[in-house]
């Protein structure tokens, strides 16, 4: 079995619990989810319901998202870097602290997390492999109510390379490189499915569906299944690559995999497609 790059992104129920609550850690509960109008489900009455021993509530929805009018577009686009700095004190993280994600749909919600601290130079962070679901199936206790972490001071670092604008998009339809990776449902793809203005796809975008690297019980799959399943459809170490989706979550999720397997050269497209689907003067694919 082929080991993964970096195997420190996806810890263990185990190695999370014994790391909750130790000196210089933030676990984050990360909940989020958009209804069937693409609009901001509040989660966090599940959260107060029961979440991890000391953990916050962050949704990507509302916290590290710029705030935007109803007909404002692209939507969810990633906080500038004082006021992610501002988010980012307000939820207890500072430049050294360890930042544990969790969240119940394998950790996609918790990507875009990871997507915006390595956006902002910050790289200790760790999600747990199989969320929620794999800690209730281990027998671990949830509590409920309301934890408000002391501030902490948090000084953004932007780096390169994580993400993408549009304008990188344009370019790689003109030269073909970098490749980009629809991660999407199929009936979104083909533009069966109505979440923007115009319908299916950036011109050559390969799809695969961002769940397709879990496991049933939202683990994540072997390296070797990973590697399958990108490289038989062109992907590899050296592909570099725009991932994209509705909003930049789905595509973080992505991102943060082929990360895992040692895909350096990935960014995430922010504006996804909530920004291309509603532009009339940008090429799509229909099919």
């Amino acid at each position: 079995m082929s080991p993964f790059a970096h195997p420190d992104l996806f810890w263990p129920v185990e190695r999370f619990a014994a790391a909750v609550g130790t000196p210089g850690v933030r676990v984050v509960d990360c909940r989020a989810a958009l209804d069937p109008a693409g609009d901001p489900v509040d989660m966090h009455a599940d959260y107060l319901a029961g979440h991890l021993p000391g953990a916050v509530h962050c949704q990507w929805t509302s916290d590290l998202s710029i705030p935007v009018g109803p007909e404002v577009r692209p939507r969810f686009m990633l906080l500038g870097a004082g006021a992610f700095a501002a988010a980012m004190s307000r939820l207890g993280i500072g430049d050294d602290t360890m930042v544990l994600a969790y969240d119940h749909e394998g950790g996609h919600h918790s990507a875009r997390l990871w997507l915006a601290l390595r956006a902002y130079g910050h790289d200790r962070f760790a999600l747990l492999n199989g969320g929620l679901a794999a800690w209730k199936a281990d027998g671990r206790p949830l509590i409920p109510g309301e934890v408000t972490a002391p501030r902490a001071s948090f000084m953004p670092k932007p780096r390169a390379g994580v993400l993408a604008d549009k304008a990188d998009v344009r370019d790689a339809l003109k030269k073909g490189d970098p490749w980009l990776l629809d991660v999407r449902r199929p009936t979104e793809y083909s533009g069966e499915e109505r979440r923007a203005k115009r319908l299916g796809h950036i011109p050559g975008a390969v799809n695969i569906v961002w769940r397709a690297a879990l496991n049933d019980d939202w683990t994540l799959k072997s390296a070797d299944e990973l590697e399958r399943l990108y490289g038989d459809a062109g992907f590899g170490p050296d592909t570099a690559t725009i991932t994209y989706c509705q909003g930049g979550v789905r595509a973080a999720f992505t991102q943060m995999v082929l990360h895992t397997l040692g895909y350096e050269d990935v960014r995430t497209y922010d504006g996804s497609w909530d920004e291309w689907g509603n532009d009339p003067d940008v090429p799509i694919v229909r099919g």
